[in-house]
């Protein structure tokens, strides 16, 4: 393993999740609205208004909330939330490891169906089989995951068939079936569109690696096709596959706002559109930052995945 490299890109790492957070910082001070009114209405004095925006600390000059809030951010303490007072962590924590199970679960179903049905379209290139598969991930890719996860909650969750919840979560404690029977769906929903990407990208880079001259060389050789296929082609033309299921991990993030309201599951993506309505900065700024930084840490672990399936890769590569 290339210790080097993943040192360089561990530093990288630190540095986008500093500008990242300054990024949240500055985009979340802006939301329009004032969360003293929201606490105490619109009828309130200027004079209480004017006390609450003190207790909250946001009479203090920007550049100290800021460097207080990168300061919590290196120590994952993101304060109180505005309206209920709870500690920011203890509230985001338990909504993001839901979002990260349900995540994991659609990331799963395109690593166990994606990735398969790529390698056979570029094995059978160019047959029935290929176009099949291939005309299969146009569809996938021109279907918004809204509508995706609009037209499963409406074929799934309603008469004649109803055989998942409309919405909810089950913890995974009180088993894996009826936590899989809540997470399958959304799953599904908001994995549409990752699966058709990475199809197409494995199938695209197996086909490439399928005309690479060692494996012209190891089939004139008699070696097996199946050998060829999975001993000689399968690890170089899995690396850009890592790449889009990294990029893809982050595009979930982004998705989870719609999918979490649309089937009503408590993670995240709820938690934003809540503390946007609520104007809860805390709770906004960590809800809309740790699930950026998962998505950089995901491929930080992509760039180990690839150190591993090719000791030979450098920084410059």
């Amino acid at each position: 393993m290339n210790y080097v490299y993943l040192l360089k890109r561990l530093v990288y790492m630190l540095a986008a999740v500093l500008a990242v957070s300054s990024a949240v910082f500055a985009i979340t001070t802006l939301v329009p609205g004032n969360v003293a009114n929201y606490i105490l209405g619109t009828g309130a004095t200027e004079e209480r208004v004017a006390q609450v925006e003190a207790d909250l600390g946001l009479d203090r000059p920007v550049h100290v909330q800021y460097l207080d809030f990168v300061g919590g951010v290196l120590t994952l303490d993101f304060g109180e939330s505005f309206v209920s007072g709870q500690p920011v962590s203890e509230m985001i924590w338990p909504r993001l490891i839901r979002t990260l199970q349900l995540a994991a679960v659609a990331m799963t179903i395109s690593i166990v169906t994606a990735i398969p049905l790529g390698i056979v379209a570029a094995a059978k290139r160019d047959t029935i089989v290929d176009q099949l598969v291939t005309t299969t991930s146009y569809i996938g890719l021109s279907v918004p995951s809204f509508v995706s996860a609009t037209l499963l909650l409406l074929l799934f969750t309603s008469p004649p068939l109803e055989l998942f919840p409309r919405g909810g979560y089950v913890a995974l404690k009180n088993g894996v079936i009826p936590w899989l029977h809540h997470l399958l769906l959304p799953a599904i929903a908001m994995n549409t569109v990752i699966l058709a990407y990475v199809l197409r990208q494995t199938r695209s880079s197996m086909v490439e690696t399928l005309e690479s001259e060692y494996i012209r060389t190891a089939r004139l050789k008699g070696v097996a096709e199946s050998k060829v296929l999975f001993g000689h082609a399968f690890r170089n033309g899995l690396l850009p596959t890592v790449t889009v299921l990294a990029l893809n991990f982050g595009w979930m993030m982004g998705a989870v706002v719609i999918i979490e309201e649309i089937f009503a599951y408590p993670g995240v993506g709820e938690m934003i559109i809540q503390a946007v309505d609520s104007r809860d900065l805390p709770v906004l700024q960590a809800a809309i930052l740790v699930p950026t930084i998962a998505f950089i840490i995901a491929n930080f672990v992509a760039d180990i995945v690839y150190t591993l399936l090719d000791p030979r890769i450098t920084l410059g590569e």
